[in-house]
């Protein structure tokens, strides 16, 4: 009983132990989905946006659930920046790869001539290449545009 009052008179205004519960159990599930939804973009509907979108949705949840200093521990703002890059530079980097062995940009058949694998099976594996680096992207967008917002600038206090 004294250690459920101590822990009443902690919570801050707003703060649920059942959300904080469900979010903590529900994060991993999301986060799997999202790259699920990635992978299989080329598949599937779904696809580099929509994959991190989800993604970039669980670390939202953990900073309604908890506070935005939690979400910010488990995903720094450096790795974001550096996730949000390398997502960009994959898409890029297989755009001009495709323009440099003779084909347009974007054009996976071209890439036949490095690796020859034939050309249906680069379209596959270069737009599955082309998700992943979206999903990289938009996630560390989404990412940074929450905590931006959420702490008006100021990356020290969140909602």
């Amino acid at each position: 009983m004294k250690l459920l009052r101590e822990r009443t008179e902690k919570q801050r205004l707003g703060e649920s132990l059942i959300i904080q519960t469900s979010v903590r159990l529900m994060v991993p599930f999301v986060q799997l989905f999202g790259l699920y939804v990635i992978v299989h973009g080329h598949y599937s509907p779904g696809g580099g946006f929509q994959g991190g979108v989800i993604l970039g949705s669980s670390f939202v949840m953990l900073a309604l659930a908890f506070d935005q200093k939690s979400s910010l521990r488990l995903m720094s703002e450096r790795a974001n920046a550096i996730l949000g890059n390398t997502g960009a530079i994959i898409f890029v980097g297989v755009g001009a790869l495709c323009a440099i062995c003779g084909g347009l940009f974007l054009d996976y058949s071209a890439l036949d001539v490095l690796i020859p694998l034939g050309p249906v099976e680069w379209r596959s594996f270069g737009i599955f290449l082309v998700e992943v680096g979206v999903g990289l992207a938009v996630m560390s967008i989404m990412v940074s545009l929450f905590w931006d917002l959420g702490s008006a600038g100021k990356m020290d206090e969140g909602l």
